[in-house]
């Protein structure tokens, strides 16, 4: 595996800071550190707080867009692919996790994050109507995911839920 770029580390830093301390330890010097680069090497690829932001929400619509992507190519459908994701994808050692989680944080008081989380989640929306032809089933199963992700960032096991994805989606009116 190659090693990773200045720039993926300076934005895994970033994260590791926000998901580790707040929003408030964020500092240019905190993130420099943290990514093992001096200041004037994390300033060349993110000029400023603002670009480091836009930096983790670029990184975080590439995760979406590469998932979408996989959903559209799974063998059992997009609905068991996300509703099976959201609980398989609830580590800290998933990227996408990773990077979702750190944009959460933000999202209380950056707009823009949460102007990106909600992009991020239309083209879920938007595939999951097309394949289960009812927009409120795709509605549903949306919030069901996000119960199942938020069971399993806890620590509790949704295993049993997942179990019934077949029973599930039959009472939601999708085709198993």
């Amino acid at each position: 595996m190659p090693k990773p770029s200045s720039r993926d580390r300076i934005l895994d830093a970033y994260e590791e800071i926000l998901l580790t301390h707040g929003p408030a330890a964020v500092t240019l010097d905190a993130v420099a550190a943290q990514a093992g680069v001096s200041k004037g090497g994390l300033l060349y690829h993110f000029g400023s707080k603002d670009a480091l932001l836009d930096g983790l929400l670029e990184r975080m619509s590439l995760l979406t867009e590469s998932d979408v992507a996989k959903a559209r190519q799974a063998e059992d459908g997009v609905a068991r692919y996300y509703l099976r994701s959201s609980v398989t994808d609830a580590s800290m050692d998933n990227p996408w996790h990773r990077t979702t989680l750190a944009a959460v944080r933000l999202a209380g008081d950056e707009p823009k994050a949460a102007e990106a989380l909600q992009a991020c989640m239309r083209p879920w929306r938007e595939l999951l109507i097309e394949h289960l032809d009812d927009p409120l089933t795709a509605e549903l199963v949306t919030v069901i995911g996000d119960g199942l992700y938020l069971r399993a960032s806890t620590g509790e096991d949704p295993s049993p839920l997942l179990d019934q994805l077949d029973e599930i989606l039959l009472r939601l009116g999708a085709k198993p």
